[in-house]
């Protein structure tokens, strides 16, 4: 396993990236309609009507909000094996894969879908980690052969959502994914099909490549936000990692091991002793839930805010929000990571025993039998 240099690179340092958008797309974005702040397409002029579009119909999203990064060179493959939750051994270019970083406790700090384009991986995720990240995995190089870069801008990339998605996609391009966790290349485009209430996909191609594919999905889906996009992330009960979380959880915790992101098999990692020692001799005491909770707009949850819970006696609290994002029908939806034994015994409150209760609703992907009993 490589051993970082110097000292552990510590999560309070995760600062928040300023998103950039390729200034050609960007003029594109605007004039096909889009509300774009920060660099990030908020919009296309009425949200709550994008989000309920996006739970019944086909919609299609720019992810320039998300980043990129590359990895190449003779020892990409065994640098990766010996950082990253997963069997990056598994990882081709038919193949993608869920995975994370660790620090030696065996805490998240990032997590991310890696896919591959000849010999280079690429590890896709918020841009707002795309750096600290970068910084964490550089600390382990030493003398390796590696190269790891910012590779955000080596492409542009969109979202495709919906029930008509998959047969709509390929007309378009012709070959795409059949199975979440799947990649084509075709005609210049690269597919990966990733989980979602409907059939989901995320799209990297070139410019003018994506110009015309977004010419021609405008005709057949709604153009929408990246909360929305979002949204669809959370029904799927995916986590996501933002500087504000990172460092929080362990893999157990927000589901990772349910959702093919961690293998117990591929040998040792950092934070491999930690992860491992939770999954066979541990018992895990905090897992992730998909729930809704009507909290005011001026007080939207965020990642990392606490929980709290009148029965918890943890002296931790009972649990931290991970994700949450504006809902269909009001309120907010989110993924928290909640105290299993508290659960079933009061109501769980938003950030403080004033705060608005979380409606628990069901996640796409089975708990393990004895949850209820740890």
């Amino acid at each position: 396993m490589f051993t970082p240099r110097g000292s552990l690179y510590a999560a309070d340092n995760l600062k928040e990236a300023i998103p950039s958008m390729k200034p050609d797309w960007k003029a594109f974005l605007t004039n096909k309609g889009a509300e774009i702040g920060d660099d990030r397409v908020v919009g296309f002029g009425n949200p709550v009507r994008e989000r309920r579009a996006a739970l019944n119909g086909d919609v299609f999203c720019d992810l320039s909000h998300l980043g990129l990064i590359s990895v190449h060179g003779e020892d990409a493959e065994t640098f990766l094996q010996g950082q990253l939750t997963n069997d990056i051994r598994q990882v081709d270019e038919r193949h993608t894969q869920l995975s994370a970083c660790c620090n030696p406790k065996g805490r998240i700090l990032a997590n991310f879908r890696i896919f591959r384009i000849a010999d280079t991986w690429y590890l896709r995720m918020p841009r707002s980690m795309v750096d600290p990240t970068l910084q964490r995995l550089r600390m382990f190089v030493l003398n390796a052969r590696v190269v790891l870069e910012d590779a955000s801008d080596q492409f542009v990339r969109i979202g495709y959502s919906g029930p008509d998605s998959e047969k709509l996609l390929s007309e378009a391009i012709a070959t795409v994914p059949a199975t979440v966790g799947e990649c084509t290349h075709d005609n210049g485009y690269h597919v990966v099909r990733v989980a979602g209430p409907h059939p989901r996909f995320e799209i990297y191609a070139e410019i003018e490549d994506m110009k015309k594919l977004w010419e021609r999905l405008d005709v057949f889906a709604a153009p929408v936000g990246e909360s929305t996009w979002a949204m669809l992330t959370i029904l799927a009960g995916v986590p996501v990692i933002y500087p504000a979380t990172s460092g929080m959880f362990v893999p157990q915790m927000v589901n990772l091991t349910l959702i093919d992101g961690v293998s117990f098999k591929k040998g040792c990692y950092t934070g491999q002793e930690i992860v491992a020692r939770m999954q066979y001799l541990g018992k895990l005491k905090r897992r992730m839930y998909l729930a809704r909770v009507n909290a005011p707009e001026n007080a939207p949850p965020k990642p990392g805010m606490p929980l709290y819970s009148a029965v918890s006696q943890s002296g931790q609290g009972a649990g931290n929000i991970v994700n949450a994002q504006p809902w269909a029908d009001g309120g907010f939806i989110v993924l928290a990571v909640v105290e299993i034994a508290s659960i079933d015994k009061g109501d769980i409150l938003l950030g403080s025993e004033d705060g608005p209760a979380l409606e628990f609703m069901d996640l796409p992907y089975p708990f393990p039998s004895g949850d209820e009993d740890q």
